[in-house]
């Protein structure tokens, strides 16, 4: 799961494991928002680009980083994150990129970031990544490859889309999965694939490894 291809370290807490740096270094282009690349300096690794407002990077990152290097993007309508993935997709094009740090820090902008995930609904063109899981959010019909026991989570932000899971060890048929309702949590893998099917709008799937 080294191959990530384009990568992007957002600001949320960051601990590096092994696995995680091995993607950080993989990374081309490896780009960070605002005070992702704190994390990066952590690892010796300069971003091609650090894309945001410019009010969480330490003055020792900025000075390392160099003022090229700096995409300044002061709006406050958008959160850093949603400025670097505009920078990464409109700007360079990009096809697809893993992003590190966006979840696990304050509950509101983890909550915020996977509500961005879900409303750009990329598929595997996205994915947040952690410690163990992955993250992505799809609509229509999937088969997804999977391990046999592993742990997956489905969940929607919207009470009109209706998720039916196969593969698991707990089926859904044409289920509200909001987070209001009642989302399958710590489903199972029973083989190799998991088929999805979200009518109406995106689900996130989280895949625990």
């Amino acid at each position: 799961m080294n191959d990530a291809g384009p990568v992007l370290v957002a600001n949320a807490p960051l601990r590096w494991t092994r696995a995680l740096a091995a993607v950080a270094e993989a990374g081309e282009p490896l780009l960070a928002a605002d005070g992702g690349a704190n994390h990066l300096a952590r690892l010796g690794l300069k971003p091609q680009a650090v894309i945001g407002d410019f009010d969480s990077i330490m003055p020792g990152t900025r000075a390392w980083v160099g003022e090229e290097r700096l995409v300044h993007r002061p709006d406050q309508d958008r959160t850093d994150l949603e400025k670097a993935l505009t920078f990464a997709f409109d700007g360079l094009k990009l096809d697809r990129l893993t992003v590190l740090a966006a979840l696990g820090g304050r509950h509101d902008h983890a909550a915020g970031n996977l509500g961005l995930l879900a409303r750009l609904c990329l598929g595997l063109r996205l994915v947040f990544r952690g410690d163990g899981f992955v993250s992505f959010a799809v609509t229509g019909r999937h088969e997804l490859e999977a391990s046999r026991g592993e742990t997956w989570s489905f969940w929607s932000f919207d009470p009109r889309v209706r998720v039916t899971l196969d593969g698991v060890r707990w089926p859904v048929r044409e289920a509200d999965l909001s987070v209001a309702a009642r989302p399958s949590i710590s489903n199972v893998a029973e083989g190799g694939t998991v088929v999805l099917l979200a009518e109406h709008g995106p689900v996130v799937v989280t895949r625990f490894f």
